[in-house]
């Protein structure tokens, strides 16, 4: 018998002038030290699916019909004395955001111990003592002094530790993990991934793994439920699934990833429409008006969720891959996106020209002691000496960690912030030098695009005042001039001109980083720093997004400093890549080399950390990746930075920094013990 067997579970959120039909009819399993993963996009019901099972439902929110079974007990029939007794201590639970889930007024040690003294009626002692044994099982330092810390104190990943610590401090039968890693970079995502899978064989718990993520999931789950629009849609063993895909949805899912087309250059799938309002969902099948198969049938009677293979399920009339049973004409209507030319680039001799050369950058920032005579006591180095090139027409992609010092480096290209010491020359022209006039025209042609869209815009404002902003600052033509130029942006970025009349809440998240595109553009730039701007998006808009600024680059000739942790979304949208560490710039050169035949140590478990969406590669690469925790920028270790966590590092590395040498053509590393030898 299952542990968790949830049945026909249906759960409803009652509004004001309507009700949310937001799981219709979701059944799924989880045994005894198994890993279930749920995929989908934002608003598919994977974390309903994870609160109804806690019973931790938002206002007006109840489940109405279904079954949740856990180890033989009726979860709905408990009330809710009963369900207090089992979460917590039957059911732990990861929570997407350990910022706003942990109580900032209480300790990390309080915290965890709270639930080992309700549960288990231990004295004050006991629990402490339970809470520092769990920090340490989730592998904190020092785990006493670290149980006395409050969470603003913790890195990202040790708050996310901390979290794990506290869904497992009374040893939970199962452990639901809402998106653990969303807000992570790649090498504390893989440690926190690691540590899950680790916890859940030493202790034989169940694990529901919750993500948009389908290369998180690859190498973590056992067997993977895809959802959309409140259903399962289908659901199979993780290699199956990978291997041979049945439901449209999940072969779309597969078709947006940006690393499944960054060799061959073809365009990725952008999924069209949005999903349906679950207010008044359609008949038949939820996803025939996004589905290129779809027929009169799809739209006229829903699928059951069922298949020809034991243990792979899917509701679809006509499904897709290996034996796929498409309607006559259904192939030729909507060819496979990697069938898609690339997008023209900018012409060759265009793209050897220097729109923008970056030599000895330098920002520290002071840090001060005192609340009256304030003095300084050190520095963060932020940056420190990063020389770098873009040339008209191409992107460079910058990578890295956070704190690394990428996102610091594009305010300083805009001009958000000022250089400590160094030059910044566009169009051959040195930027410190001019006359302010003069360089607050030169900014028009740099602008910025901002990782979170909301809230860089101002949401009292509607988006034709927005936009609108830039152009009326810079005195760019007439009104008519102006209100011509956002109406021909609007159509450039695939928004309708009565968008111009909404605020920023009435948009998706994918509309609203059209519009921060659109902004970026109004001034007609020659450079685009882009600071993560699809880091925060499901993977099907991701790929309109990313579809997007590669066409507009081809139509305008624009060149993109694409800052980002994602290094498959830089491998696709990059013609050259820089990877920073601790505000040094350790290596750069071609998309293609880098990737392929990689200099730096770090560069090769940025590499290896990187989740992929194959289970067969993910679990091969395990063993492999950056592990320890990133030093401090205040007082950064001596020679070469990355000593501290490379695998590689002998003396001369603490003695000496490693000065940027050439690998080949255009490929620059900084590495004593380099993995291949110099040019």
């Amino acid at each position: 018998m299952a542990l968790l067997e949830v049945t026909d579970l249906r759960t409803e959120i009652r509004l004001k002038h309507s009700v949310v039909q937001a799981l219709d009819g979701v059944s799924l399993t989880v045994d005894s030290g198994e890993t279930l993963g749920i995929v989908g996009e934002s608003g598919c019901g994977k974390t309903m699916t994870a609160m109804s099972i806690m019973q931790l439902l938002p206002n007006g929110g109840s489940v109405v019909g279904g079954r949740i079974r856990l180890d033989g007990r009726d979860l709905l029939a408990l009330g809710p004395d009963g369900m207090d007794r089992v979460r917590g201590n039957e059911i732990g639970m990861i929570f997407q955001d350990p910022t706003t889930s942990l109580n900032p007024t209480m300790t990390i040690g309080r915290q965890i111990s709270e639930s080992v003294r309700i549960h288990r009626r231990a004295s004050r002692k006991e629990a402490h003592e339970r809470a520092v044994e769990v920090l340490s099982l989730v592998g904190m330092d020092s785990p006493a002094r670290r149980a006395l810390v409050y969470p603003h104190e913790l890195s990202g990943g040790m708050r996310q530790r901390a979290m794990i610590a506290m869904a497992l401090a009374n040893e939970p039968k199962l452990l639901i993990a809402d998106e653990p890693t969303t807000a992570l970079d790649v090498t504390v995502q893989k440690q926190i991934l690691e540590l899950i899978d680790h916890l859940r064989e030493r202790l034989g718990m169940a694990v529901i793994l919750v993500t948009h993520d389908l290369g998180v999931i690859a190498g973590r789950a056992d067997r993977i439920a895809v959802m959309y629009a409140g259903k399962v849609v289908e659901t199979t063993g993780t290699e199956a699934l990978y291997a041979n895909p049945r439901h449209p949805y999940t072969e779309a899912l597969f078709d947006s990833l940006p690393e499944r087309f960054a060799e061959t250059g073809g365009r990725l799938y952008s999924i069209p429409g949005l999903p349906p309002d679950l207010a008044a969902p359609p008949p038949g099948c939820r996803f025939a008006a996004r589905c290129r198969y779809a027929t009169e049938l799809c739209r006229a009677e829903e699928p059951p969720l069922s298949g020809e293979l034991p243990g792979h399920r899917y509701a679809c009339f006509f499904p897709v891959g290996a034996s796929g049973i498409l309607p006559v004409g259904a192939r030729d209507a909507a060819p496979h996106p990697a069938e898609a030319a690339r997008p023209p680039a900018a012409p060759e001799a265009a793209q050897g020209e220097p729109l923008l050369r970056v030599t000895g950058l330098v920002k520290q920032y002071p840090v001060t002691s005192g609340l009256v005579l304030r003095r300084t006591v050190g520095s963060v180095s932020a940056v420190a000496d990063v020389s770098l090139t873009v040339r008209q027409g191409e992107t460079l992609g910058l990578v890295g960690e956070s704190g690394c010092g990428k996102t610091t480096v594009g305010k300083l290209i805009v001009g958000l912030e000022r250089p400590t010491s160094g030059s910044l020359e566009f169009q051959g022209r040195e930027l410190a030098s001019l006359p302010r006039a003069e360089r607050r025209r030169l900014r028009r042609d740099v602008q910025l695009m901002f990782q979170d869209s909301y809230a860089a815009m101002n949401p009292r404002m509607p988006v034709q005042s927005i936009m609108r902003e830039p152009l009326d600052i810079h005195q760019v033509g007439s009104q008519a001039d102006r209100d011509r130029r956002i109406r021909q942006i609007f159509d450039l970025v695939g928004l309708p001109h009565t968008a111009l009349d909404r605020y920023p809440h009435e948009f998706s998240g994918g509309q609203r980083q059209r519009i921060g595109l659109a902004r970026a553009l109004a001034l007609r730039p020659r450079l685009v720093v882009a600071d993560e701007p699809v880091s925060a998006l499901d993977v099907s808009i991701q790929s309109q997004v990313l579809n997007l600024m590669r066409d507009l680059q081809g139509e305008l000739g624009l060149s993109y400093l694409f800052i980002s942790h994602d290094l498959s979304v830089v491998r696709y949208l990059s013609d050259r890549i820089g990877v920073m560490y601790l505000g040094k710039l350790v290596e750069v050169g071609p998309a293609r080399s880098v990737y392929a035949r990689p200099v730096h140590h770090y560069t090769r478990g940025l590499l290896d950390t990187v989740p992929v969406a194959d289970p067969v590669v993910e679990r091969a690469k395990s063993s492999r990746g950056i592990t320890g925790e990133l030093p401090s920028a205040i007082d950064p270790p001596s020679g070469c930075r990355f000593r501290t966590r490379c695998p590689a590092a002998e003396r001369l590395c603490a003695e000496a920094e490693p000065p940027l040498a050439s690998f080949g053509p255009d490929h620059l590393a900084a590495c004593h013990f380099p993995l291949r030898s110099p040019a």
